[in-house]
């Protein structure tokens, strides 16, 4: 679906730019297209994330505004995909597991997917500001413009250090979610933005060693690339030794129980495992590292589920039923 119709004059010293950037020129797109371009597997985690963020942070909210600052969250997390793919799709198109996206495969048109993720970005901010609060409303606009400016149109493709800057978009979520209830920001907080934070870097330089092959083709500096193998696996162990006392902080500052404590401990010793047998591993088959990067979802997982139950179900539940 294109946003001018055919037929309709558009021309102008630009416009023979604009139809060669797929601008105006009609697609076949699908719902379906379009739902992808809102990278789903990735905005339900942004949403899981903040939704624990939402439901730990102190204070009432209306059960209205949560379900809007958790609607507006992700609708935020999709336009920073919708922008994403529209202006990586030119390497995305070299990359054997993203070419079939909708812009590269020319399923959806680049100005459809630009046109999408701005409405989208603009929407979602206007109404969790409205509807909810200003201070969530600029997290959001924030997160937004560093995933699709800051690290889509400059760190991807100009440092080896752009998922570990970068990944400051994927850790904003659950502060987005406590800032909706609290109007404010927190130690408790900013440890739940640190933990994705540092969790980031050796879960995607694990799938980055595997996969280097599609990045080199694409031109993306991805740290394998760049520095080597071994380097990689150095600073994917370095990284999880942060990760863990990180993840197990909650608990040693007394913002949770013992239930989280032993989770933390016990998952965050078997990420540390992991990470040495990364940094050990010479075998070209990389087993090690898909091992890391299926398990470090789960960890993350994890540490977000035990939150939300020992901390946060219970209360969220008593607050909006209050």
């Amino acid at each position: 679906m294109s946003l001018i119709s055919e037929g309709a004059n558009v021309g102008g010293p630009g416009a023979a730019r604009l139809v060669d950037a797929g601008l105006y020129e009609p697609s076949n797109a699908e719902v379906g297209d379009y739902i992808a371009l809102l990278k789903p597997r990735v905005m339900s985690l942004v949403v899981f994330t903040a939704l624990v963020g939402l439901a730990v942070a102190p204070g009432s909210i209306h059960p209205f505004e949560a379900f809007t600052a958790l609607l507006c969250i992700a609708v935020g997390a999709g336009a920073s995909g919708a922008l994403n793919m529209w202006f990586d799709a030119d390497i995305d198109a070299l990359m054997t597991r993203t070419q079939r996206r909708p812009v590269p495969a020319g399923r959806v048109r680049p100005g459809e997917a630009l046109a999408f993720g701005l409405t989208l970005s603009v929407f979602a901010v206007a109404v969790l500001g409205l509807m909810v609060n200003v201070l969530s409303a600029a997290l959001l606009a924030f997160t937004i413009f560093f995933y699709a400016v800051i690290y889509t149109m400059w760190l991807k493709r100009s440092t080896p250090q752009n998922i570990v800057i970068g990944g400051a978009a994927g850790a904003f979520p659950p502060m987005i979610g406590w800032a909706a209830v609290s109007g404010s920001v927190s130690l408790e907080s900013l440890l739940l933005f640190a933990i994705i934070f540092f969790w980031t870097p050796p879960h995607f330089w694990a799938l980055a060693i595997y996969k280097k092959s599609d990045y080199g083709r694409a031109g993306v500096p991805m740290l394998p690339n760049v520095a080597g193998d071994a380097h990689t696996r150095l600073q994917i162990l370095l990284y999880t030794l942060i990760l863990v006392p990180l993840g197990i902080a909650p608990w040693a500052l007394g913002f949770t129980s013992a239930l989280y404590g032993v989770v933390a401990v016990a998952t965050g010793a078997a990420m540390v495992l992991l990470a040495v047998q990364v940094y050990r591993e010479v075998s070209p088959a990389d087993r090690a590292c898909r091992h890391l990067f299926a398990f470090s979802i789960l960890y993350l997982f994890l540490l977000y589920a035990v939150l939300l139950v020992d901390r946060g179900w219970g209360g969220l539940i008593a607050r909006v039923a209050a």
